[in-house]
This record gives structure tokens, sequence and C-alpha cells, in this order.
């Protein structure tokens, strides 16, 4: 059967006018920052061995020339592109644009009404179940595998899922992106920051994993605590969510799709359920095999390229329809490419400045002869600075590690390790410059503003456990 496309105004991710605003001068202000930060810090150089790799310890200041280009620093954004991080760039955006495409095709094709409205039905009676299940996936998602950005390819189901049995996106948001946020802070295996951190300092990263999984179990339950409230909360006044007008949205195109013409619905439940299946079975086997870790982004985004088109074209047979679809998709998430290149911007300029060598020489200079637990505290603190300016597990892991496996700062390897997972992983569900953390609010039509004010009690608790963590791990010689 051929099926008319349903066709809505407006695109499944939409960033409205006040969030794209408020979030672009946000990170305008932060790129001011920065390229003031680099006329006030000097700059520096480390040495480079004869193998080319990075002597933390041989560290200079550079005299005269401070402060970045100006052109350079205002054109940022631009240039960030042709930087070493270009190419990774390129790819989060163009896997944005894709699986945008891919998830505004299967709305108008009605896979995801057929998938949710299945679903749904199948936990009418245990909705919190649900809740408890899908938090737990996600955060092993990112606990295990390192899942992350990813996860972005599940956000539209959950929070439609959500929506039908009785709570909102928000609910969805916190139990797939935000579970999976927690979870890769909470690391037990995480291929990019436990793994890669315990062989750049040389230990074993399975020494007292018993610990890791006491610190998940925690964090788990805080995660469930704070969704829970804010579900009772909801349920005593539906219109206290805060995606109210975007649920209702999707309760809009859920009823229309009932009263539309009729579709296989069957036919199109088991296209997308295999759809998505071997979706989540190519992110668990690329994340896993270490030859093909380095391009699971390239290989979903191929994915999805393909495959999505191909499954919106096997429900509908309406080509036209299919490629409108895409199209809409894709000028939907443009705006949040304007977010990546503004978030991304603030690193380049800081290594443009040339202040990061200096940032690093101070940490390194500041551990010697301090007592070992403020020690931990300070690094902690300072490695959660960086996240701010570099989102990247992986150059932070080169760069901090780097520093732990040259320093003597009093700490266990794994308590080194533990405290770079800790300053790594929780903020990017909170720092302005994680574009996945402001893809996903744009998603759900959130105000970023909101979202901190609505998590600061959630992430003041996590702190609070952090900090008990490292004093608690030191004292029993983690």
């Amino acid at each position: 059967m051929r099926k008319t496309m349903k066709n809505k105004e407006k695109a499944l991710i939409n960033v409205s006018k006040k969030t794209f605003i408020q979030v672009t001068l946000l990170l305008l202000i932060l790129m001011t920052g920065a390229i003031v930060l680099t006329y006030v810090v000097p700059r520096g150089q480390f040495g480079v061995f004869e193998d080319g790799t990075v002597n933390y310890l041989d560290y200079k200041m550079l005299d005269g020339g401070s402060g970045i280009n100006i052109i350079k620093g205002i054109f940022a954004p631009f240039l960030v592109f042709a930087s070493g991080d270009g190419l990774t760039l390129i790819m989060l955006c163009l896997f944005l644009l894709v699986i945008s495409a891919s998830f505004q095709v299967m709305n108008d094709a009605g896979g995801i009404n057929a998938l949710i409205g299945y679903v749904s039905e199948k936990f009418k009676e245990r909705k919190y179940l649900l809740v408890i299940t899908v938090s737990f996936v996600f955060m092993c998602f990112g606990a295990f595998l390192g899942l992350f950005e990813e996860m972005l390819t599940m956000l539209p189901i959950v929070t439609a899922l959500c929506v039908l049995v009785g709570f909102d996106s928000f609910t969805g948001f916190l139990i797939s992106i935000i579970a999976c946020g927690f979870g890769f802070a909470s690391a037990i295996t995480n291929p990019f920051t436990v793994i890669l951190a315990s062989e750049i300092i040389k230990t074993n990263p399975m020494e007292n994993i018993w610990y890791r999984f006491v610190i998940f179990a925690v964090m788990f339950l805080l995660l469930l605590g704070f969704v829970f409230l804010y579900i009772r909360k909801i349920k005593k006044d539906p219109t206290a969510s805060l995606t109210y007008a975007h649920d209702l949205k999707i309760k809009e195109n859920v009823s229309s799709a009932a009263t539309s013409s009729p579709v296989d619905t069957k036919k199109t439940r088991i296209v997308y359920t295999v759809f998505l299946l071997l979706s989540l079975v190519i992110i668990i086997v690329a994340s896993s095999l270490p030859f093909l870790r380095g391009y699971t982004v390239v290989i979903l985004l191929a994915y999805f390229l393909i495959f999505g088109i191909a499954a919106g074209l096997i429900c509908t047979g309406n080509v036209k329809g299919v490629f409108k679809s895409f199209l809409k998709g894709l000028t939907g998430a443009l705006p949040t490419l304007v977010f990546i290149a503004l978030a991304s911007s603030v690193k380049f300029i800081f290594e443009e400045g040339g202040i990061m060598p200096t940032v690093v020489h101070a940490i390194n200079e500041f551990s010697f002869g301090k007592n070992i637990f403020v020690v931990a505290l300070v690094i902690y603190a300072v490695v959660l600075v960086l996240e701010f300016f570099i989102s990247s597990s992986t150059a932070k892991a080169i760069l901090v590690m780097g520093i732990f496996s040259v320093a003597s700062v009093g700490l266990t390897k794994q308590m080194s390790v533990l405290l770079y997972t800790f300053a790594d992983g929780y903020t990017n569900v909170l720092f302005p410059t994680s574009p996945v953390l402001l893809i996903s609010l744009s998603m759900i039509e959130l105000d970023y503003f909101k979202w901190v004010k609505k998590s600061l009690p959630l992430f003041l608790i996590n702190l609070a456990l952090v900090v008990g963590f490292i004093i608690l791990g030191i004292v029993i010689g983690y």
C-alpha cells in the first residue's frame, strides 16, 4: 500500500528562537572570555621526547606575543573545523544531521507511533518498571561501553514512549541521555576513560574494580530518586512539566496518526524494530572491538543514512514523501550546528593562544608537597575546569593522564584514574560546552537555563558524593 506521508509544519528536532538566541549568546560570552584569557595567562610550551611524545615535565614559558590573533579568535567557530579536531567535529555534525533526518522519516512514516504505541500498551500497568529498566540499560551503555553521543539516536523513541505511558519528554531525557552520562562518569570498563587512562598511566583497569561498582550503584540510586521525585510532581500537576508544550505536540501527532488513512501498523512496527535493534547491535559491536571503536560514529552515520531512507520506503512506498521528510529533518537540525561550532571554538582559542601548557604546568607544580586530600580535590577541580574547555574524553585522557604518568602526586594510579573519570563525565550533561547536551535539550525543546536550574540539586548531591568517594578511596587505599 502506498502511504501518504504526514506533512507537519515543524521538524521533529526543532530549536525554538528563544533557546537558540540564549544558548548562542552564552557561548559567545564564553568565546569572548577565552579570548581575553589568552592575553592574561602567560603562554607556555612543553618539550618533546625523541619519539615525538610530549614531555610534560619539560615546560618553559614563552616570551612575547601573548594573546590569540584577534582575527583567529573572532573566526574560531569556522577555523576550528580546519584544526586537529576538525574531522571529529565534521563527523559529529554530519551524524547529527543524518540522525535527525532519519528520525524525521521514521516519525512521518508512522514508525515512532507504531513502536511507542505497542510498548506503551505492554507497560501500561508497569510504568515505573519501565523507568527503572531503561535507566539501568542506558547507564550500563555509558559505564561499560563508553557510549554517549550515539545515544542521541534513542532519545526521540524514549521521550515519546514516556509521554504515552503518562510521564513526559523530560523524564525520557533523564532516563536516557542523563542516565548514559551518569554511567559514562561512573565508569566501570568505559574504554574512553577507564581503559585509556589506565593504559596511559600503566595500571591494571580491573584492579579494585569493586569500588567502581559501588559508585555505579550509588549514582544509579541518586538518579532514580531524582527521576521519581520529578514524576511525582508532574503527576500532581501535569502543567508543571518542563516540556508540557512539547509533549502536547507529541500527543497531537499520535492522535492524528490514529485518525489518518489506514496503514499496515504491524509491518511498520516490525521494520522499525529491526532497524533500531540493528543500530544497537552496531553500537555495541563497534564500541567493543578496538579496531572499530574509533569508527563507531562513522559506521552509524552510514547505517542511518542508507537504512533510514530504506525503512521509510519499505513502510510507505512513497519516494517523494520520504525524501521530503529527510530534507525537513536535515534543516530542523541546522541550528544545533551553530552550538557545536561555538562550543568547540573555546578549546581552539585556548590552544591557539598557547595557554593550555601553562594551565597544565600549574597543576603539576601545585601537586608537590601538599596534603594528599587537598591534592586530590584540587586535581579533581582543575580537571573539571579543563572539561569545560575540552569535552573530548580521549584528548583529556592523553593530556591529564600523561601528567599523572610522570608526576609523583602521592596518589595511587587507580585513584588518579578515578579522579579523571569523575571530573570528565558528570559535567557532560551540565556544561554548555557539551554539544550532546545542547542537542538533546533542543530535541525536547527545553531551555538550557531551565535545565541548569532544575538539575542543580541533583548535581550538588552528586558533587558531595564524588568528594566523599574521593576521600573514602584515599582512606581505604584504593
